[in-house]
This record gives C-alpha cells, structure tokens and sequence, in this order.
C-alpha cells in the first residue's frame, strides 16, 4: 500500500514541478498568441539565479525568498525581451516570432555559460524540508510534498488573480477575443508586457523550486521543454486548470506507466498527448481554435504565382552557377554546398505543408529520418546498391506520413503541430530503443554512395540534381489543380467543402506528399555522411526545419531556400566561436528584426513594389 501511496504523491509532485513552469507558457500563449521556446531557458535561469541567491540566504525563511527573489529576476528578464524583442513583431506572423525566441534560446544559453560554467551545479537541501515521510513502510522526500503544496497555492492564486481582479478579467478578455479589447480602450502593450511578466515569473519559479530535487544545469531549458508543451496543449491552450489537469494525469500514467513497461519512458507522455488530441482536438478544458489563420502563420500577403522573366532569368543564372562551383571551390565548400542543398530540399518540403497547405508541423523530422533509416537500413541489412536505397528512401517516409497524416490533418494551429511531434517523437523513440536494428544511439554507420558517386563532384551533381529537381517538383504541383484545390482549402475551407472538394482528403495527400518529398532529403544526407543516427529524427531536428521556412519567409516559395542556405552557412560559420550560440542568436534576432515576413518574403514584396512602380 505504501508504496503506490509514494507512487502517487511522486507523479503529483513531478506534475507540481512542470505545472508551475507550464502554466505560464500556457498564459503568455493565451494573450499573446506567442509560441514561446524561450520558456524552458527561463525555467533553467530560475534554477541558476535560485543557486546564487541561495548560497548567500541559508535560513528557513531565506530558502523561500531565494526562491522568489529568482522568480522576480527571471520576471523581469522577460519584460526585457518582450520589450526589445517580442514587441516589434507582434504585427508579423504568428509563427514568426518563434524564430526569435529560438534566437532568445541560443544568447541564453551562452550567457548563462559565461557567468555560471559549464559544470552542473548541486543546490542546497531546502532547510527544514532535507528529510523523508514514512508512509507505510515507504520513504517520501518532505520535499515533493511542498512541491505539491506549493503546485496548489499557485493554481488558487491564478484562479483568484483571474476571476476576483480586474488586470484578470482584461486578460481572459484578451484570451477570447484580444481585438476587441483593444478597441475597448485597453492598453494591449503593457497588458502584453505585463502577462510575460507573470509567465515568466512562473517559469523561473519553477525553476528555482526544482534546484533541490535536481541541481542547476546548462541543458534544463530543452530537457523540460517538450514537457510543457505536451502539458499546455493537452490541458488546452490558454487554460491554468487544465495544465494542472493534464500534468497530473501524464505524470501519473508515467509513474506508473514505467512499472509495467520501463522502455516506454520516453514516449509515455507523447503517446498521452496523441490519445487526447485525436479524441478532444482542442485538448481536455481548451476550445476550438477559430479559423482564418492559416495553422498561425498568418494570411497570405502576396498570391504565390509564376516568376517573372527576369527571376526566371536570375533563377537560371543561379542553377548555373551551382553546376560551376565544383569548377573553382574546394572540396570543404563542396561538403558545406551539398548540405545547404539537402536542408533546402528538407525545408522547402516543410513549407509546401505549412504556406500552401496551411499545416503547421513540429515533427517534420519523423519523414527527414524515416527518408535516412529506410535507405541505411536497406543496405545495412539487405545489401542493396544506393539507386535501391535511394527510391526506398521517399516511398517509406510517403507511406509513414500517409499513417500520421490520418490523424494530424483533422487538427489545425498548434494542436495539429503539437500531434506530429508526438508521432515523431513516438518514431525517434523506436530508432533510438531498436539496437538490433538501427543500432540505437551508435547509428547505423558504413552507408557510403555507389562507387560512380563516391567521389565528392560526382556526388555533390547527384545532389544539386536530386534537390534542385525536388525543389522544382514542389513548385510545380502549387500550380496544378491539386495545389489550387490545397489552397483553396487552406483559405477557405467550407467554400471548398461546398464546391466539391473533399477537405480532409485533399490536406492528407497534401501532407503525405509533404513527408514523401522530406524522404528524398533524408536519403541523400544519410549517402553524403556514411551513417544515421537517432538525432535526424529528434525534436531539434525537426526545429531546425521549422527556424528555416520561417526565416527565409513562409509566404514566399523561395523563403525555405533561401532560409535554410543562410541557417546552414550560419552555423558552420559561427560554431568555430567559443560563445557561438551567443553570436548565431543574437543574428538571428536581428534578422527577424530586420525582416519580420522573412528575408525572402523581404525582397520578394521590394520586387512587387519595385514592378507596379513599373521599374
């Protein structure tokens, strides 16, 4: 009996911890409409800012206002970047801004470097609390139970500060419909900065609250990062009760779910999440996302249409150029071109899912990795020759995104982004767990090209051929009946139900198209770098994707392009850098300054305007 007494108050305790972080990424989302990577940095900088306070406040009573004191310092550096960040791009994109807060992740995480270190750093027992419970037999650190109560205390404050406060019911009022209230009178800047404030207070809260459980550490912000998500989104966006909710009820089916099946750790949560949403789309105390905005990423600004004579001119030019580049570069520029030409292709198969078919996808990586594992797993196990391998490659990622598509394509906005990285988190978790297979986390190594494209030009043709030709292809099928029936679904999509379009069918093929041509990318990096490992299918990976079609501009169909051989030169460059994540986000920022609707979707409408000048 005792010990799934323990059981239980262990999953309360462990939901306390994630709740306290969740519930302000699910405020900051509810008003802002803000997709805020940078709250799992917040929740580390709570932890780091709690170490320092608490080595000078050792008493009882100074423990607790170490803890909030962190909590405070972390409030007001989130004031900091709403203020200089945050707010110049409200007006873009939703979607957009989280190309900043990536950015806001990167300078984080080398600041927090710098001052603190490298090494992990071990926090203080909290004083009076350094004990255990005797629960039938059973030992409980006194500590989860204050985890738990202090998880309480918070949920009745929100509830009070949101129902019994007039600042509350502006921000709900702004939860449902933040338009009007700004025509009502109210001051949307400083409502917005004050509701950053309070979120990122709650995540520096729980941050410091989990110093004495787990120590202070440089990779805290992405370890929990995923966590919250899955908490928010299953609780539904923008609602403090069922964040509580759900985190109780994924940390308990955890606790227990590890029981029965201890490989299944690293997906119980994802599976959780996938259950709910394909029941409840819209999560368990969340409501229906309203339509019009395009899976978040906004309305179209510019129609997608044919290229001009002179871009055609120019684009002809640039594939020229490609294929003479082995003429005068070195065989490094090679490798890094080959690269920048595969992660084109990669995000340019994103983009056509998430721009012209208005589905955005946080798991774009399952059909990048499943492209790479098919074709390695083939000739690892099989023996099959590289041609082999390479039309295997798309036609298993086509047939995986057919299967998670059947699911994801009836959810929109962020409920449907948050189903795919469940899914691709439940296929990362198979290639990782699978050693007599895959080889776990050592890869699959010794996947090298046919002995007529070894060498590196021969190669780097295959590649330019393979991607420019996927990227052409892509382009293509927007200007077919199917791209214009994709649109018009994602525009509209009761006019097109009334006009004869099966909806649902026409996104699901969009999809599986999507995830078919990320194949083809995935099966040429794996024969550029002689082996796959798990990371190709990992939730960063996937990221990466996302930071490229939205820095290069997802309303432009040369914005992936264009992102990802910036994303790629960037971070090759930059990564010789001691403090290189310092100076890759700090860029990063300055280009979504620069650019709010991407650089390509940039110079894109300066052309428009330069042609109805008639320039």
């Amino acid at each position: 009996m005792g010990f799934f007494i323990v059981q239980v108050l262990t999953g309360l305790s462990s939901a306390a911890a994630v709740f306290l972080v969740a519930s302000g990424l699910s405020i900051i989302f509810g008003v802002t409409r803000v997709v805020n990577f940078a709250h799992g940095s917040f929740y580390m900088l709570g932890a780091f800012f709690a170490y320092t306070f608490t080595s000078h406040l050792t008493s009882v009573v100074g423990f607790w206002v170490a803890m909030l004191l962190s909590a405070i310092a972390v409030g007001l550096i989130g004031v900091v970047v709403e203020i200089l960040i945050l707010r110049r791009v409200y007006q873009a994109p939703e979607l957009f801004q989280l190309v900043a807060t990536f950015g806001v992740i990167l300078v984080i995480q080398d600041l927090a470097l710098l001052v603190w270190g490298a090494e992990d750093l071990l926090g203080p027992l909290a004083p009076g609390l350094d004990s255990t419970v005797n629960i039938f037999g059973t030992l409980l650190p006194e500590y989860d139970l204050a985890l738990i109560a202090l998880s309480l205390i918070v949920l009745v404050a929100l509830w009070f500060l949101f129902n019994r406060t007039r600042w509350g019911c502006l921000v709900r009022a702004a939860t449902e419909d933040r338009e009007m209230v700004g025509a009502l009178g109210v001051n949307q800047t400083w409502l917005f900065t004050g509701t950053f404030f309070l979120g990122s207070l709650l995540a520096g809260l729980g941050g410091a609250a989990q110093l004495p459980k787990g120590g202070a550490s440089l990779l805290m912000d992405f370890e929990i990062l995923a966590a919250i998500f899955v908490v928010v989104v299953v609780g539904g966006m923008g609602s403090i009760l069922g964040a509580y909710l759900a985190a109780v009820l994924i940390f308990e089916f955890n606790a227990f779910g590890i029981l029965i099946l201890p490989e299944s750790t690293l997906v119980l949560m994802f599976l959780l999440m996938a259950i709910v949403l394909i029941l409840r789309p819209w999560g368990l105390l969340g409501k229906p996302e309203a339509p019009g905005q395009l899976g978040q990423v906004g309305p179209p600004e510019l129609p997608y249409q044919s290229a001009s004579r002179p871009l055609r001119i120019i684009g002809i030019l640039f594939v020229c150029f490609l294929f003479s580049l082995p003429a005068f570069a070195d065989d490094f520029t090679l490798v890094l071109a080959i690269e920048m030409l595969i992660m084109s292709l990669f995000a340019a198969s994103l983009h056509f899912a998430m721009g012209p078919g208005g589905m955005v996808s946080f798991g774009h990586a399952a059909f990048f990795g499943g492209g790479a594992y098919a074709a390695a797993l083939l000739v690892s196990h099989a023996n099959a020759p590289m041609e082999v391998a390479m039309l295997f490659a798309p036609l298993m990622s086509g047939v995986l995104a057919l299967i998670v598509g059947w699911f994801c394509v009836r959810l929109s906005g962020v409920y449907l982004a948050m189903l795919t990285m469940a899914f691709a988190q439940v296929a990362w978790s198979i290639v990782f767990q699978w050693d007599a297979a895959t080889g776990g986390d050592d890869g699959i190594l010794g996947i090298w090209p046919s002995a007529w494209a070894s060498d590196r030009m021969a190669y780097y043709y295959l590649t330019l051929i393979a991607s420019v030709g996927g990227i052409l292809i892509l382009r293509h099928v927007l200007f077919t009946p199917f791209g214009y029936a994709m649109r018009a679904v994602r525009d509209s999509a009761v006019r097109s139900e009334s006009i004869g379009i099966r909806v649902s069918r026409q996104k699901w093929l969009a999809f599986a198209f999507s995830g078919f041509m990320a194949g083809i990318a995935g099966g040429l990096f794996v024969f550029s770098k002689g082996s796959v490992f798990p990371d190709e299918m990992a939730i960063p990976r996937s990221f990466d994707a996302l930071i490229m079609v939205l820095l290069g501009g997802v309303k432009t169909l040369w914005g992936p392009v264009t992102g990802a051989s910036v994303f790629t030169w960037l971070h090759d460059e930059i990564s010789r850098f001691e403090y290189w994540r310092l100076l890759l986000g700090t860029l990063i920022i300055a280009i979504v300054l620069a650019f709010p609707q991407g650089i390509a979707g940039f110079f894109g409408n300066w052309w428009h305007r330069l042609r109805n000048k008639g320039i």
